[in-house]
């Protein structure tokens, strides 16, 4: 039977990406049963960087909620951007992309993607 799920902030499992960063698990297939998306909450320390990556098949929408970051993107990781608190970032299918925080502040941030498993359309670059 379908029903409606909550999953409340601080009673759910976080887990370590591929990436290399430490997610709170929000809206998966695990938590939730999702079948066409995935919603979880970032919490980027100063410092903090991921491996490069791609999503094989699945689109990537993130809002920053508090703080600052950049991220290299583009087939040879050749752009970089910086995004800030109440920016909007879309990331395509198959672009390679890499986030860091080079601030000396946490940076938050909410993401979506178009998969609904946390990790399975993770491919690391190196």
């Amino acid at each position: 039977m379908k029903t409606c799920k909550i999953v409340r902030h601080g009673r759910g499992e976080g887990f370590r990406g591929k990436q290399g960063l430490n997610y709170f698990s929000g809206i998966s297939a695990e938590s939730a049963g999702s079948r066409a998306i995935c919603m979880h909450l970032l919490v980027m320390p100063p410092g903090a960087e991921a491996k490069p990556h791609y999503h094989e098949a699945h689109e990537t929408a993130i809002y920053m909620l508090e703080g600052a970051s950049e991220f290299r993107h583009g087939p040879n990781l050749e752009n970089l951007d910086r995004v800030e608190a109440g920016d909007f970032i879309y990331i395509p299918a198959g672009v390679p992309h890499q986030p860091f925080n080079p601030t000396d502040k946490p940076a938050k941030a909410l993401i979506a993607r178009t998969d609904p498993n946390e990790q399975e359309s993770v491919v690391l670059l190196t």
